[in-house]
């Protein structure tokens, strides 16, 4: 059990733990959170889609970042900003979307489930 605390700009001098691909995307983990993980994220730029088995927690520290669910009848859209925190509901299909830089932490539980297609739903 980690009983640390982190201070996220020490954390976010480290190497990071996962750099996307086209280098958009840096993840620095810090603990572990309920079979899965607790993250500092700096990104831009649109995520995959992705769900978890429990309620993910996000809290926004820079810029502006739209989060879509996949929610019936229609996607749901969500805008946070700077010093706002949303709870993604479990097994909901969501991903982020910014034009221009977020650092956001977060608490993601669980095995994440990622996808490309344009509505994962369907896959």
């Amino acid at each position: 059990m980690n009983l640390a605390g982190h201070k996220i700009s020490e954390v976010m001098q480290r190497t990071p733990d996962y750099v996307s691909d086209d280098q958009l995307a840096s993840f620095w983990l810090t603990g572990d959170y309920e079979g899965g993980i607790s993250w500092v994220g700096r990104f831009d730029g649109t995520s995959p889609w992705e769900k978890h088995p429990g309620d993910e927690y996000l809290h926004v520290l820079e810029g502006t970042v739209r989060i879509t669910l996949l929610t019936e009848p229609e996607p749901t859209e969500i805008v946070l900003e700077a010093g706002m925190v949303f709870v993604v509901p479990k097994n909901t299909w969501h991903r982020q979307q910014s034009d221009g830089t977020v650092v956001e932490i977060g608490a993601t539980p669980g095995e994440s489930e990622l996808s490309d297609a344009e509505d994962p739903r369907l896959s």
